[in-house]
């Protein structure tokens, strides 16, 4: 039998806990929504206009968090150890940097940026949402530092510590929900101090177990350095593209999501709905998607390029089936899940098929549109996948979406009709490089 580079248990102990920890990460938000949808529809379509700024603003930590992944991956492929351990202290450099800026631009302007994005919302969907806003961007310098310390810690292979952190910040947020939402009454203001709980809770134990001595890629002596603009420019040739990806991604999401605000609160919490859903359906991908930055990083690294084909194949059909066993036992329940969000009856029957047709398409499609690129950015091939995403998103996502609610008059579904369109290109350009093998030539360290 051929040997890999990775054993098959080196593999179920990455990816196992990685799916674990991509479904725990996905509740701290979901149960936000969930838990205050008791208010009524104004509350969770608050929450949610919220969560689609906040996606966005994640989405950058986590591009910064895949760059430093990527580096050190590669340099513990290579062997380099020392060179690996400077580049995580260098990950949290960025990290806390990028995110204490942007806490400090948006809290004074977070009124003026809702109503810049969203226009003109009712009066109980705006308190809803700044009450919720505050501790949300309260909350994301010490998500953005979890966000590197995790990214650190799966390149080491430890995956398995980052899903019992997950599970501590899910039972601290859904506790606190609990008691702030239902016990004392804050509403969407309680489920924000939750998740700022909860993430600092994280943050503090990840940051502990790193500064271990016998850490492999320990952070001990943070504060003495090495700064290395050498290792950030490497950190950041990752992280940039990437970035810029994932921000025109969410930043055409929210052009789409203040076209749904037009619709009405109906329509938002509807959107909502289905996006969590769509959350549901891809959490297994997720976390495989995590895995395939640590095994495609540390395969190039060695430089054996055979791997990095033979793992792309093999990880990418472990998405396919994956999602396949999640997506087909959601598909019959989704009457009874969807009524668990306390929308308006009317609301759960157009409702039902959105989520339904989406499930089809998360086994058929997101593989392909969400797999293949993080391949891509393990080997450094990262401004390929920013041409791609840019041209996806803006011709299909926004322009299909706005082409068929403003021209042809549609309702909400017509989001997710366009997603699709942008799902299927994605997944024809993504397919065609890899397949093209351009890749092998990029280099990262």
């Amino acid at each position: 039998m051929e040997k890999h580079q990775f054993t098959a248990r080196d593999l179920r102990a990455l990816i196992i806990p990685l799916i674990a920890d991509s479904f725990l990460s996905i509740m701290i938000g979901m149960a936000d929504t969930i838990m205050v949808s008791g208010c009524g529809e104004a509350a969770v379509s608050g929450v949610s206009l919220v969560d689609t700024v906040s996606n966005l603003l994640i989405t950058l930590f986590s591009a910064f968090a895949t760059g430093g992944a990527v580096v050190v991956s590669q340099y513990l492929g290579h062997g380099e150890a020392e060179r690996a351990r400077d580049s995580a202290k260098n990950l949290i450099y960025i990290s806390i940097a990028i995110s204490v800026l942007m806490t400090a631009i948006l809290l004074p302007i977070r009124e003026q940026l809702i109503s810049l994005l969203f226009g003109s919302i009712d009066a109980d969907v705006r308190r809803y949402t700044d009450e919720y806003f505050v501790p949300i961007l309260i909350s994301y310098p010490f998500l953005a530092v979890y966000s590197g310390l995790t990214a650190i810690s799966r390149s080491e292979r430890k995956s398995f510590r980052t899903m019992m952190v997950s599970i501590m910040m899910n039972v601290i947020n859904i506790g606190g929900n609990a008691i702030l939402i239902y016990g004392i009454g804050l509403e969407s203001r309680g489920a924000g101090i939750a998740s700022l709980a909860s993430r600092m809770a994280g943050c503090a134990v990840m940051a502990a177990l790193m500064m271990n001595k016998n850490e492999e890629l320990n952070i001990r002596g943070l504060h003495k350095g090495p700064f290395s603009p050498y290792l950030i420019k490497r950190i950041l040739r990752i992280g940039i593209p990437s970035g810029l990806e994932g921000a025109a991604f969410h930043f055409g999401k929210i052009m789409v999501q203040a076209l749904v605000a037009g619709l009405g609160t109906s329509a938002i919490a509807i959107n909502a709905v289905a996006s969590n859903y769509n959350s549901y359906a891809n959490i297994p991908g997720n976390g495989i998607n995590l895995a395939i930055i640590t095994i495609i990083g540390q395969c190039r690294g060695q430089n054996n390029i055979k791997d990095v084909k033979y793992y792309t194949k093999l990880l990418t059909g472990l998405v396919f089936i994956a999602t396949i066993i999640i997506c087909v036992p959601f598909y019959i329940i989704t009457p009874q899940v969807v009524s668990f969000y306390g929308l308006e009856a009317s609301s759960i029957t157009q409702a039902i098929p959105i989520c339904r047709l989406c499930l089809v398409m998360c086994f058929t499609i997101w593989p392909f549109a969400f797999s293949l690129p993080n391949m891509l950015k393990a080997v450094g091939d990262v401004k390929y996948i920013l041409f791609a995403s840019f041209t996806s998103m803006w011709l299909c996502r926004v322009g299909g979406a706005y082409f068929m609610v403003k021209v042809l008059g549609m309702g909400v579904e017509a989001i997710w009709y366009a997603m699709y369109l942008d799902w299927i290109l994605r997944g024809i350009l993504y397919a065609t490089r890899v397949i093209s093998g351009r890749w092998a030539s990029k280099q990262v360290i």
